[in-house]
């Protein structure tokens, strides 16, 4: 075929591997991939439906694409991914210029999908979710070719009372762990040499398929495949974080020091509203068990603030843990009502103004934490994963295992040396920023 398809993927690592498993679709049937959607015939949005800010970054991403139908080469649109299995009738009905729609659990039928809309059809798959990408499925990276995701479970069990992810994605499913061992020997076998492990919940593997989890067992498993060099983990919750994962990550020289620990509060009564489990001391208790068993670890977390009810009170136990806490790094986010969840019926909500406040003075904090942090890295040889070159700074650029790509810092750094994307060096540390680091290759 002739025909040029354009891809734009939003959200979540999670959504980006089912853009990927899409495009090894579509270039198996034979459609060429085209990374500039202004060439597109064919422009196929993947969508975020997480909070109200997502959601507006998938509507303004589908408008733009229709203005392509008056001024470019784009015939055809395709809306897939979460906020199609959400707002279906909702996205038919307001933005004609939208041919076909693809839920979550649609993902295998994006050719015949594309097919139809370019006959005229105007498809609509929208069922119960329930997909899980197995192996023998073709797919096309959009990550530098050094580093993939590698999902190993679908769905949520969690019901947090703040988050619609069980509606759209569907309850939990692991994937069979000798077919996540295959894809990885595959990706690596193709120059992967970072594995970032990824699900909605990575602790929870195994449960459903093996009555208990099993994320240690897998992580033994991919520490074998030779030309792997790092393993990330991503999204871990504090309740389904075993010993024996501790004692696996803490022996291993493959699995990197950094883990990714989404708390959202402190506070036990918000805790229990937003219907999480664990406690205030019982994270206490994880964190300092994390950094006494394996020192120097890097710990990520996510927090909201202004959920309904949050009291000024509550807002400083957590301004105060944060402080005491001191987070490498931190992702922050204003509390926004998601429909059909159980928080959106809760009174007692905090207002917009002072959500904004609440999330600048996190933000604030959590700023010159982080600058803090990097400063004691400063005159310390790091290993560095090198991702290429940046023209502004006429400097190398990478990663340590401490940053996970796109949301974390980076580290320039000059070389006399040619250094290639994948390239592990190492780099001396002479200067630091609230979130980067700079420095020097050292042989």
């Amino acid at each position: 075929m002739d025909k040029k398809i354009g891809m734009i993927s939003l959200g979540c690592a999670k959504n980006r591997v089912d853009t990927e498993i899409m495009l090894g679709h579509l270039q198996k049937a034979g459609y060429q991939i085209t990374g500039e959607v202004e060439e597109a015939e064919v422009i196929i949005i993947n969508t975020c439906g997480f909070i109200t800010a997502a959601k507006e970054e998938s509507i303004n991403a589908i408008l733009d694409a229709a203005k392509l139908k008056q001024t470019g080469r784009c015939a055809r649109i395709v809306v897939a991914g979460c906020l199609a299995q959400r707002y279906a009738t909702e996205l038919l009905d307001d933005i004609p210029e939208i041919d076909g729609i693809m839920g979550t659990g649609a993902v295998p039928e994006i050719v015949s999908t594309v097919n139809k809309v370019l006959t005229g059809e105007r498809p609509v798959l929208v069922n119960k979710p329930g997909y899980i990408h197995h192996g023998q499925e073709s797919r096309i990276l959009t990550t530098p070719r050094h580093t993939a995701y590698l999902k190993i479970a679908e769905g949520c069990e969690n019901r947090c009372s703040y988050c619609a992810i069980p509606t759209i994605r569907g309850p939990y499913r692991s994937k069979p762990m000798e077919e996540i061992i295959e894809e990885a020997k595959e990706l690596c076998s193709q120059g992967t040499r970072e594995l970032i492990v990824v699900a909605q919940e990575t602790t929870r593997y195994g449960i459903d398929l093996y009555g208990r989890y099993q994320l240690a067992n897998l992580l033994q498993g991919l520490e074998k495949i030779e030309n792997c060099r790092w393993i990330r983990l991503m999204y871990c919750y504090p309740t389904s974080i075993t010993g024996e994962l501790l004692e696996v990550i803490k022996s291993s020289k493959k699995i990197c020091r950094y883990i990714d620990l989404p708390l959202q509060h402190i506070n036990n009564r918000i805790l229990k509203m937003m219907n999480r489990r664990g406690s205030k001391e019982y994270i206490a208790y994880l964190i300092n068990k994390l950094r006494r068993l394996m020192p120097g670890i890097t710990l990520r977390t996510t927090f909201i603030v202004g959920f309904p009810g949050e009291t000024e009170a509550e807002f400083n136990e957590l301004l105060s843990f944060i402080e005491a806490t001191r987070f490498d790094r931190a992702g922050i986010f204003g509390y926004s009502p998601e429909e059909g969840t159980a928080a959106e019926r809760l009174p007692d909500r905090v207002s917009e103004q002072e959500i904004a406040a609440r999330l600048e003075a996190v933000m604030a904090l959590q700023q010159g934490i982080s600058a803090q942090n990097n400063r004691k890295f400063v005159g310390a040889e790091k290993i560095v994963l090198a991702e290429g070159w940046d023209t502004d700074a006429s400097l190398y650029w990478g990663r340590t295992e401490g940053d996970a790509p796109e949301i974390d810092g980076k580290v320039f750094f000059a070389s006399e040396e040619l250094v290639r994307a994948g390239d592990f060096v190492k780099v001396k540390i002479l200067d630091s920023t609230e979130y980067d680091l700079s420095g020097v290759r050292t042989k």
